[in-house]
């Protein structure tokens, strides 16, 4: 493998990866995970949805792009920790349905919305690392799917023709688990999210445009303020861990005697309570 380390993506995404310059970066990001190799990105949104505080501002890209079928999608790349998860990404893809519909504007024009969350921490249970979900209507009796169709030209006949396709409105979302990811690259997504949770490229990878985030993101391209900043990223990064491991270990340690209390409360011996806690005698006798 090459050992060259790269900038940690969460890091590029709230700095590097704002620049049109490296737009190309996020492309051949968004074009694995998509499946779709003509996304081309058109501008980043700074709008209120944007930039509504700090941990907004820092935590989240919302990008427009365009797809191989010329359509406008507005894409939510998230990358924080927050207590109600779910409900924020609710929210956010909401407000910007809602702030790109003008008021009195057809309804038929209503954005696109696909939200992208790169989580670094457990959101639940699962035995996979990328969910996709949107919003499907399934018969009650049945179980199949109600799928509604919508009527489009067909721009290449000389005379009127249309075909009907599956009407897709509501926004999707896709959640990527980087800790579940087990670094066997079978797929193009793959060779991205080894790069996201390793820092570096995986050997062999081909991936539109991942030669170009091991060019833009290397740690040597940085500048001295850059990194200066990225060091401190990383402090505050590592104290966040062991806050968490601390209040784990402490959460443990209530469990444990808890545990040995209700033992000896029963009669059961000190020897056998050591063994089933890992308390100390000392520990147990106080109890």
């Amino acid at each position: 493998m090459n050992t060259k380390k790269l900038i940690r993506f969460d890091w590029a995404m709230k700095t590097l990866l704002r620049d049109k310059a490296n737009f190309d970066v996020l492309e051949g990001f968004l074009c694995a995970l998509l499946e779709d190799d003509n996304i081309k990105i058109l501008t980043i949104l700074e709008s209120e949805t944007n930039a509504e505080d700090e941990n907004d501002k820092f935590n989240r890209v919302d990008l427009l792009v365009q797809d191989s079928q010329l359509r406008k999608i507005y894409i939510e790349i998230q990358n924080t920790r927050e207590t109600d998860y779910l409900e924020s990404l609710l929210y956010a893809t909401s407000k910007i349905i809602v702030e790109h519909q003008a008021l009195g504007e057809d309804f038929k024009d209503i954005s696109k919305v696909i939200s992208i969350s790169i989580l670094y921490f457990n959101l639940g249970y699962g035995d996979d690392y990328i969910y996709f979900g949107t919003t499907e209507f399934k018969g009650k009796n049945t179980g199949n799917k109600f799928i509604v169709k919508k009527r489009i030209a067909i721009s290449e006949t000389l005379e009127p023709k249309y075909k009907f396709v599956e009407k897709r409105i509501f926004p999707e979302y896709y959640i990527i688990t980087v800790e579940r990811y087990k670094n066997i690259v079978q797929k193009r997504i793959d060779e991205w999210i080894y790069m996201i949770k390793n820092n570096e490229i995986a050997e062999g990878s081909t991936s539109k445009n991942i030669d170009k985030a091991k060019q833009k993101l290397a740690e040597i391209n940085m500048t001295e303020a850059q990194k200066k900043a990225y060091d401190k990223y990383l402090t505050h990064l590592a104290k966040d861990r062991d806050v968490v491991n601390t209040a784990k270990e402490e959460g443990r340690y209530e469990r444990n005697i808890e545990i040995a209390r209700n033992l000896k409360q029963n009669g059961v011996s000190t020897d056998i309570i050591q063994k089933s806690t890992g308390l100390t005698e000392e520990q147990i006798d106080e109890l």
